[in-house]
């Protein structure tokens, strides 16, 4: 139920096997949801948190005009809000882009888990942490990088966290999201994005079509983006 959420801590640290059955011990109730589902609002108070099994997440924040900002996408075995179990309420929205599956951990029970196993306390720690770099990423690109750069660094991205859980490889990844979504996480319009696209398609770097990612030329498309994986810290982080 849990294996991409275990590829992903696994990429980086080690996990025994009480660690392991005490991860999937905390486990609660799993649900689908639809496309288009908030499934946590902001402000609202919270006794569990989301982890997201299959489909697309993102965090948003919504202004006055309709305007919608994209702030970080969620991709299967991410925690989507485990910093609420601290926060206990969360600034922003948690929407389901694509149907999704998920499973919600309670609070209690981390909380149990965290001071029973404390190198998982650690490890989920470093989870927060590494939420935060990709929100300073974003950051970057949305307030500096041109518009193909901006989105070559967001398919950069996307490829390696799906390749860590075995959804990407080096040609490319299912990307079940429309331009409009994408141009949302972009900060663009529509139009811009369709624009910045067809100029990464023409430059033969990369195709989004048919919700495919289809990479032609990786290392050009990193060069574009200035892409940097060091952010992701990727390997195994000792504690």
């Amino acid at each position: 139920m849990i294996e991409n959420h275990l590829a992903r801590l696994r990429h980086r640290h080690r996990i025994d096997a009480d660690e392991e059955a005490a991860i999937r011990g905390m486990m609660g109730e799993r649900r689908r949801i639809a496309a288009g589902t908030t499934i946590v609002r902001a402000g609202e108070p919270l006794t569990r948190s989301t982890m997201l099994l299959s489909g697309l997440l993102c965090r948003y924040r919504d202004l006055r005009g309709g305007e919608r900002q994209i702030s970080e996408l969620q991709v299967p075995g991410d925690f989507a809000d485990l910093h609420s179990y601290t926060l206990r309420r969360l600034d922003h929205g948690i929407l389901a882009l694509t149907a999704c599956e998920i499973v919600e951990v309670p609070h209690e029970k981390i909380r149990a888990v965290v001071r029973a196993f404390p190198r998982l306390a650690d490890i989920y720690w470093f989870s927060t942490n590494l939420d935060a770099a990709i929100h300073r990423e974003w950051m970057v690109s949305l307030g500096r990088r041109k518009a193909a750069a901006r989105v070559a660094a967001l398919f950069c991205e996307l490829q390696v966290r799906l390749a860590i859980v075995g959804l990407a490889d080096d040609t490319g990844y299912a990307l079940w999201i429309s331009q409009y979504d994408l141009a949302e996480c972009m900060g663009l319009t529509s139009v811009h994005i369709n624009r910045t696209l067809r100029e990464l398609r023409e430059a033969g770097l990369v195709t989004f079509r048919d919700r495919r990612v289809q990479i032609h030329d990786l290392d050009g498309l990193r060069r574009v983006a200035e892409f940097d994986p060091a952010y992701l810290y990727l390997g195994q982080q000792p504690l």
